[in-house]
């Protein structure tokens, strides 16, 4: 009998009824010689403090640094402490059976670091010593499940993928077990969460919103022209920005009286935009917030669950690539799509036998290559599944169209001795731009067209006015920023070799990407302003105390993104790595210790139902410690984190200010007072004075 693992039961029920395994059985299905079974994700993880005997957050203990690291049964959150999660437990049971009364294993987990790790840490656990076979694949069509079955490759070819997976997962230990015990002793309330990803994360946040926030908007002034010549209406720019509007004034006077302007130079050149690639998921997960506002986390979600509808490939790819033997596949993907409503039209203008092959690229695949469809054409998605699924669509068909060309236009005016120029733009051919009709890209200006011009030219100035405008601040992050940011991380680095180094290097990989910013918002570090991501009180307070500290720094991440890299393809030593992870461990540990954190921003208040104790104020609720008494108010209410003036009025006036944008529990935004009745309960306080219990 063979064992066949898979990540979760949905594909374990796929790949079952392509080998014949029909029988079902608690926790597996069974026939045709072969047990299938599965996970579900990550079932054993590295053991936590208590496990090596170490209780609470004690100086004494610091650095912890496990030899050997022990694994343990996924746990879940009981009353005060953790227990093993009894599914988990079920289910590994069932495993250890299967295994036991195998001859061979075959691992069908997710091709992928995370995907290896689910299994080789069950297989470590159970002490198992079977010889096992790795069924890779990109997606879950039939064909390629098939064509993964007759091509499964030896277990230890992926021996350095599962080094890197685990280096990966024993460094996020070290870091974040350390670093935020360090912290949390230092301050001496509540619990800082730090993070080997989330800390550099967080720093890029914080970094932008305090750039954004202290800087000085200046304004200056410009004079714009209207032209018109061979029945085309155009605008010119002066060259000069006036940080003085009275001679901005001044000189559209003079210029208002000269009522020409005279072409000094007019150039035209032809510029060629090539094809976007392929998405990646990091790709896929920008484009998605821009467009749809759609989080990292909801489109991981949305492509994982078109994958597993087996409509698109596998989605937690970093490459942008397909290999070279993928290419006469692409016809029939383009085929399939004819019979899809939304696609039809940019089916129709595809140049057969003229595909663009600029995807193609064996040395660029990683794992896993760029985000395809399949051949199988969805049916009843919903609707932020189908456009998802047409984003992947539409960028297919514009990375095998030709190249866009335009002719770009500069003019060169002068009206007195002030220079003005005007800038055009022509499509010459369309190319891929025509697949969705959009021929400039939504952050640039839309610009206009000029008529044919010479150096001589002299232009009536049909009116001139001054333009008021202003310096702009960096914008704040969004999540498709915070995205580019991480991928591009390297790029932020100031030390020139260091940056060429790790040019292509990000923080994170994009398949971790998403959680590392939905961590940010379940440790209350940022919060959403519309589109924007901003830090929180606390997010702000953990920045200050480690924006100087090693732990911040996002060349060092970078770096050690390029180290798991060089673990997965063999080129360097895991325990090389392990081993400067435990040196790093040992430094931010000492370095945060020493952190004095300043307690006197708090304000010392008395409770106002017993008025006679001090109130503890954390991030999450300020309580009276008198359990008698017992006065507590959660500081995030109905969606909204209640910053400290408003906890100090509520305490001492009886209301706060007027907290804006809390949803209700029909998911509708509301404004309100929060105000303490008699019995020092808190209800809200409507504008018009209506009010309803909390």
């Amino acid at each position: 009998m063979k064992t066949i693992i898979a990540e979760k039961p949905s594909v374990a029920r796929e790949i079952a009824g392509l080998v014949g395994a029909s029988e079902k059985k608690d926790g597996y299905l069974t026939g045709n010689g072969y047990f299938v079974t599965w996970a579900f994700g990550h079932l054993i993880g590295l053991g936590m403090p208590e496990d090596y005997g170490i209780t609470g957050f004690d100086k004494a203990s610091l650095p912890i640094l496990p030899n050997p690291f022990l694994l343990t049964v996924r746990k879940v959150k009981k009353d005060k402490g953790y227990t093993a999660d009894t599914g988990a437990l079920k289910q590994l049971k069932v495993i250890e059976q299967l295994f036991s009364r195998s001859n061979s294993i075959i691992v069908a987990t997710d091709a992928g670091r995370e995907g290896e790790l689910i299994f080789r840490y069950i297989y470590e656990y159970l002490k198992c010593n079977k010889p096992f076979e790795r069924l890779w694949i990109s997606s879950l069509t039939e064909k390629a499940i098939k064509q993964g079955f007759d091509n499964l490759k030896d277990g230890a070819a992926f021996d350095g993928l599962h080094q890197a997976a685990q280096g990966r997962s024993r460094a996020d230990w070290l870091v974040g077990i350390n670093a935020t015990q360090a912290l949390s002793i230092a301050a001496g309330n509540g619990i800082y969460s730090l993070g080997r990803v989330q800390t550099p994360t967080l720093a890029l946040i914080c970094k932008r919103y305090l750039e954004n926030k202290n800087f000085s908007i200046k304004k200056y002034w410009q004079i714009q022209l209207s032209h018109n010549k061979e029945l085309i209406d155009f605008k010119s720019i002066s060259k000069t920005k006036w940080e003085d509007q009275k001679l901005a004034d001044d000189t559209l006077k003079a210029i208002q009286r000269n009522e020409t302007a005279t072409v000094i130079s007019f150039e035209t050149k032809s510029v060629t935009e090539q094809p976007p690639l392929l998405f990646d998921l990091t790709g896929l997960q920008k484009e998605a917030n821009k467009k749809l506002n759609l989080s990292a986390e909801e489109t991981l979600n949305i492509a994982q669950s078109l994958y597993e509808k087996k409509f698109i490939t596998y989605p937690r790819t970093g490459s942008k690539y397909i290999p070279e033997d993928m290419w006469a596949e692409i016809p029939n993907l383009v085929r399939a799509l004819q019979d899809r409503e939304t696609c039809k039209q940019a089916v129709s203008k595809m140049k057969w036998g003229r595909f663009n092959k600029r995807i193609v690229n064996d040395l660029r695949v990683t794992d896993h290559h760029g985000l395809l469809i399949t051949d199988k054409i969805p049916s009843a998605l919903n609707a932020k599944e189908n456009a998802v699924y047409d984003m992947i669509a539409f960028r297919l068909l514009e990375a095998l169209s030709q190249a866009c060309i335009k002719g770009l236009t500069d003019v060169a005016l002068q009206v007195l001795h002030y220079d003005f120029t005007a800038k055009g733009c022509k499509v010459i051919e369309a190319g891929w731009r025509s697949v969705k009709g959009s021929f400039t890209d939504d952050d640039t200006e839309p610009v206009q067209d000029l008529p044919e011009l010479k150096k001589g030219d002299e232009l009536k100035i049909k009116e001139a006015s001054v333009l008021e405008k202003k310096t702009k601040p960096p914008v704040l992050y969004t999540e498709a920023g915070l995205l580019s940011a991480m991928e591009s991380a390297g790029k932020e680095i100031e030390n020139e070799d260091e940056r060429k180094a790790l040019q292509n290097i990000g923080i994170g990989t994009p398949a971790t990407r998403a959680a590392i910013i939905e961590t940010l918002f379940t440790r209350n570090y940022i919060q959403r302003e519309k589109k924007s991501l901003i830090p929180t009180e606390k997010g702000l307070q953990v920045y200050e105390l480690v924006k100087d500290r090693k732990i911040a720094d996002v060349a060092m991440t970078a770096e050690w993104e390029l180290a798991l890299q060089k673990i997965e393809n063999n080129e360097t030593d895991a325990g090389a790595f392990q081993k400067e992870m435990e040196k790093y461990a040992s430094s931010i540990t000492d370095e945060l210790l020493q952190t004095s954190i300043a307690q006197n921003n708090l304000p010392k208040l008395a409770c106002p139902k017993c008025k006679s104790q001090q109130l503890i104020i954390r991030d999450k609720i300020v309580k009276c410690p008198d359990e008698v008494c017992n006065w507590v108010q959660f500081r995030n209410v109905c969606g909204v984190q209640i910053g400290i003036a408003d906890i100090e009025s509520l305490v001492s006036k009886g209301k706060t200010s007027l907290i804006k944008g809390m949803t209700s529990k029909a998911g509708k935004k509301f404004d309100a007072y929060i105000v303490l009745n008699e019995d020092y309960k808190t209800s809200f306080e409507f504008a018009k004075n209506k009010s309803y219990k909390k």
